[in-house]
């Protein structure tokens, strides 16, 4: 079955990650129906959400179905191998109380089946994609064809965020003022936050003025800790988020107790993401190889090609030829400009 010849335009058109994966399910929704959805983006190397789109029949549970959706483990995103689509019933049998999820959340909005899919390559998880479906079954030809257009997604939802990397960072004075910590129960609401956590998750996730500021990224990296605790899963319970203005934030999630066991608290801290950190994820939305991204980390360090060629015991003029293949998958010029973008730091 072919790749829509609309979704591969829209592949090839330069979106954000938000306006790409809200043009496609428009163009899904047109082939595939189904009555809701939720599209999270990942952290590409703990697989752990951090924005999601989404149009579910009520948000009064959301805290509830994240935690369900991160605890259970039929058809779960991390799991399913690049370019794989499974349906509920398939994967069961017919037995959907096999899923958690379904069993004591999708049931009670009269959920029939769900597609899930995940869009992966060699640089990392990059999100996953459940469909929800009210009457009926998703037949195998859909499903066939989501994991068909999973494949032709995935680059172009991982070259959409190279943007959140430019501009550089935005100037020190308009940086986060104060720590920023939620602490949340084990039904993952929240007990109580410090003052900054609101503006951060506004810059998180948008929302209207007179609208609630909505914990997604942190219910995320909560639910993954207690995904951990349960041994459904081992990806630490942490996630880099884009927070606007060419920044990233990274949320952290661990127990309140010295012994980590369940009687503590779940506290989830929000912070500026560390330069090497970043660079990592910025080599990774890039697809830069393994050596490329040695030589970005030497460059950042302030390295010149001399010792670069010394310290990975390369020819000067391998080592230029990498830059120049990083210099191009970035769109930049000048190693000053790369390596702003790469750690966060605005060049002086």
């Amino acid at each position: 079955m072919a790749v829509p010849s609309s979704v591969v335009r829209l592949c090839r058109e330069d979106l954000d990650d938000r306006d790409l994966r809200t043009a496609l399910v428009g163009e899904l929704r047109g082939r595939i129906p189904f009555d809701a959805y939720a599209w999270i983006l990942t952290d590409p190397e703990t697989c752990v959400g951090s924005s999601p789109l989404a149009e579910l029949p009520t948000l009064d549970a959301v805290s509830g179905t994240v935690r369900l959706k991160y605890l259970t483990s039929v058809n779960r995103w991390t799991a399913l191998g690049a370019g794989e689509a499974v349906s509920l019933k398939m994967a069961t049998g017919g037995q959907l109380d096999r899923s958690r999820l379904w069993a004591e959340a999708l049931v009670e909005h009269g959920v029939e089946d769900v597609v899930s899919t995940v869009f992966r390559d060699v640089h990392g998880c990059w999100a996953f994609l459940d469909l929800w479906r009210m009457t009926g079954a998703f037949a195998p030809r859909e499903v066939q064809l989501l994991a068909e257009v999973s494949e032709a997604v995935t680059p172009a939802l991982r070259r959409s965020l190279r943007s959140t990397f430019e501009p550089p960072c935005e100037p020190r004075r308009s940086q986060r003022e104060g720590p920023s910590v939620v602490i949340l129960d084990d039904a993952l609401d929240i007990v109580s936050r410090t003052p900054q956590v609101d503006h951060d998750l506004r810059s998180l996730l948008p929302t209207d003025a007179g609208a609630d500021p909505v914990p997604a990224a942190v219910l995320n990296v909560a639910a993954q800790l207690l995904a951990v605790e349960a041994g459904v899963d081992a990806h630490p319970a942490r996630a880099r988020a884009f927070f606007g203005g060419g920044r990233w934030v990274t949320l952290a999630a661990a127990r309140a107790d010295d012994a980590g066991t369940r009687g503590g608290a779940v506290v989830v801290t929000i912070e500026t993401t560390d330069p090497t950190e970043r660079l990592r994820l910025y080599a990774r939305v890039l697809g830069l190889t393994a050596r490329e991204t040695e030589v970005l980390q030497g460059v950042a360090a302030g390295r010149d090609t001399r010792a670069l060629s010394r310290d990975l015991h390369l020819s000067a003029h391998t080592v230029q030829d990498h830059l120049k293949s990083v210099f191009a998958k970035a769109g930049a010029g000048s190693r000053k400009v790369v390596v702003a973008r790469s750690t966060g730091i605005p060049p002086q």
